[in-house]
């Protein structure tokens, strides 16, 4: 009864969306337990929607979330470092990091807004490590256990 409960056409969006809630509840958590620490940022929302509503998804695999949001926010903040912020270097940087996600076979759509975050918020090389890689490894931590607990789908198909 369970396992046919679970797989419902009603009762997965629902699973899915309680994963997300449980999941960006315990990073914005974390954020308020220790002061002046942030764990968020708003791509990780995006996050959600692949890894608890798709996770068999390519897309949705450890390798794609934590080094697509690493390597577009490096982007990021290297074309904020080397060349300011205008028009045209946001479109530089967005271009780079979707090319580099697709040469390396790291992408991760929701990380291609992260040169926006970086640059239109002028983040410092500190932001790639809170909340980024911090915030990203935690993200697969959480689905992992989601998933072998509560929804029971096999995540990750692959790690790296």
């Amino acid at each position: 009864m369970y396992q046919r409960l679970i797989t419902s056409r009603h009762f997965v969006p629902l699973l899915a969306g309680f994963g997300a809630m449980l999941c960006i509840t315990a990073l914005s958590s974390l954020g308020s337990a220790v002061q002046s620490s942030v764990w968020l940022m708003a791509p990780f929302g995006a996050t959600m929607v692949i890894l608890f509503g798709l996770p068999e998804s390519p897309l949705a695999q450890p390798r794609n979330i934590i080094v697509g949001h690493l390597l577009t926010t490096a982007i990021g903040l290297s074309v904020a470092t080397l060349v300011g912020v205008t028009p045209w270097t946001l479109g530089l940087a967005v271009g780079l990091a979707v090319s580099l996600m697709m040469l390396t076979n790291t992408t991760h759509p929701p990380a291609g807004a992260n040169p926006l975050v970086v640059m239109l918020a002028g983040e410092h090389w500190d932001f790639l490590l809170m909340p980024v890689a911090a915030g990203a490894i935690l993200i697969v931590v959480f689905g992992v256990l989601y998933h072998r607990v509560i929804s029971g789908k096999q995540y990750p198909k692959r790690w790296f």
